[in-house]
């Protein structure tokens, strides 16, 4: 029986210019290359440039996944984009992306889910499509972190960085089994019992500020690898499929040490990790998209292959998507 699934049509990234190293920030705060790279994995990340928006980003990564699907702007009926950091309270950032890219139907929104922004976005869109409301649609994570760190806090200025990526989903009649291709299963999840250990100290109704961002490094790390892990296996189940059939396995990018202990947990060898967080740093919701992208552009990631995307943040949120290219 022949089914709707969302068909990945072409994906793309944006970093902005500027690269902000390790060896940089040890002259402001009180920390060392060694010091990150031994916690985080991480040696450098890029900082936006004044004036430089998250829609900006996002509208940068959305015209590279259109090329890179070679399809054009106006066949795009909806726009999805993840961000913790957009331009203003209201509106939201992806009707300027929308406006950017001269569409004026359809629609455009924000979701924020924090760093599991994207696998949360990539769910929205992929219920909506099936629904057959819309046909061909971005899903965009953007972040402009540096924009809400404490820049004196050395346990949290070092982790995170700018950036966008995006991807093109389609909606296509499949045969309905495990080896169609598109979005094969999504598992979503939050706790907002933890909400105080990953947050930012401000907000319209609140403090009438932005805030920073506040976190507890250890309690986070505490609990990562198990609700990364559990749901991961709800997606195997889901589908039959283990982590031998994995082709890819694209995380978001946080930290080395929470990756790497997540794959060997689920016995996900390490030759099949895509890994940027050591040049991107924490991007949030443009994590898993930038590392899509760069997996696709140096040709890793190939048309057929079963691609494992998993992602938590702050609520806490956590998520685990299967998709095969």
């Amino acid at each position: 029986m022949t089914m709707q699934r969302s068909v990945v049509l072409g994906c793309g990234s944006y970093l902005p210019s500027r690269v902000l190293t390790n060896q940089e920030l040890a002259r402001a705060v009180e920390t060392s290359d060694e010091w990150i790279v031994q916690r985080t994995g991480i040696h450098e990340r890029r900082v936006a440039a004044a004036g430089e928006l998250t829609s900006d980003m996002a509208l940068h990564a959305a015209r590279a996944a259109l090329a890179n699907a070679k399809i054009d702007a106006q066949s795009i009926d909806l726009i999805v984009l993840a961000t913790s950091t957009p331009d203003q309270t209201f509106p939201a950032s992806a009707v300027s992306v929308q406006a950017g890219l001269g569409i004026t139907h359809g629609a455009a929104f924000d979701l924020q889910a924090v760093c599991s922004g994207f696998v949360f976005g990539l769910a929205t869109t992929d219920g909506l499509l099936r629904t057959g409301a819309f046909k061909r649609a971005l899903v965009i994570g953007s972040e402009t972190f540096s924009r809400i760190l404490d820049w004196s806090d050395r346990t949290t200025c070092v982790l995170f960085g700018d950036g966008a990526g995006a991807v093109v989903l389609e909606a296509q009649e499949q045969p309905g089994t495990r080896e169609d291709r598109g979005v094969l299963t999504v598992h979503l999840r939050s706790d907002g019992r933890h909400k105080n250990k990953l947050y930012v100290d401000g907000g319209p109704s609140s403090t009438q500020t932005v805030g920073h961002l506040r976190m507890e490094g250890r309690e986070v790390f505490k609990h990562a690898v198990s609700m990364i892990t559990d749901v991961v296996v709800d997606a195997f189940k889901a589908t039959g499929y283990t982590a031998n059939d994995i082709d890819w396995f694209v995380p978001h990018q946080a930290n080395k040490r929470i990756i790497d202990a997540s794959a060997h947990k689920l016995g996900i060898a390490p030759e099949k990790i895509v890994t940027t967080v050591d040049r991107h740093g924490n991007t949030s919701a443009a994590s898993i998209p930038l590392a899509l992208s760069d997996a696709v552009a140096d040709r890793r990631i190939k048309r057929g292959n079963l691609v494992l995307l998993e992602a938590m943040g702050g609520g806490f949120t956590w998520g685990a998507a299967l998709v095969r290219w």
